[in-house]
C-alpha cells in the first residue's frame, strides 16, 4: 500500500544583502527548528498560489514565485510522506513579521545558519541546489 502524500511548497527568498529568509517552526514537525517558509497546498491551489498564500500567512510578505529549485520528501504523521517543492521567490511587498505557524521569522546570512538548529536535511538540500 502506498503512503499518503501531503503536497507542500516552500520559498527560497533572499534580501538585498543576500541573506536567506527563515522561519522558526511553531508546531510539529520539528517545532523550534528553523526552516524555509511554506506549507501545505490546499485542494484546488496551484503551487504558485499556495506559495503566495503561505508566505503572506507565515511572514507577512507578498512574493512573486520563481522557478522550482528542488524537492524533498520527509516523513509525515501516520506514515504519510510530506512532499515539499521549494521555489525561488522575490519579495514584492509587505513587512516581515512572524505569523500563523511561525514562532519567528528573520533574514539569516549563510555564515550564521550553522549556529541555528535547522530542520532535518535543510542545509544539505540548500547546498545541493546551490543556495548555500
Amino acid at each position: 500500500m502506498n503512503a499518503a502524500r501531503i503536497p507542500c511548497v516552500g520559498a527560497v527568498v533572499r534580501d538585498g544583502a543576500g541573506r536567506l529568509l527563515l522561519i522558526k517552526r511553531g508546531h510539529d514537525p520539528e517545532a523550534g527548528r528553523w526552516s524555509l517558509p511554506g506549507g501545505r497546498i490546499e485542494p484546488g491551489e496551484t503551487d504558485a498560489e499556495a506559495l503566495v498564500r503561505e508566505m503572506r500567512e507565515e511572514t507577512g510578505l507578498t512574493v512573486r514565485p520563481g522557478p522550482l529549485l528542488g524537492a524533498v520528501e520527509r516523513p509525515g504523521p501516520g506514515g504519510s510522506v510530506i512532499d515539499i517543492r521549494d521555489y525561488e521567490a522575490a519579495v514584492t511587498g509587505g513587512t516581515l513579521a512572524a505569523g500563523d505557524d511561525a514562532a519567528d521569522a528573520r533574514w539569516v546570512a549563510a555564515a550564521d545558519m550553522t549556529r541555528l538548529p535547522l530542520t532535518s536535511g535543510l542545509a544539505a538540500a540548500l547546498a545541493s541546489w546551490g543556495v548555500l
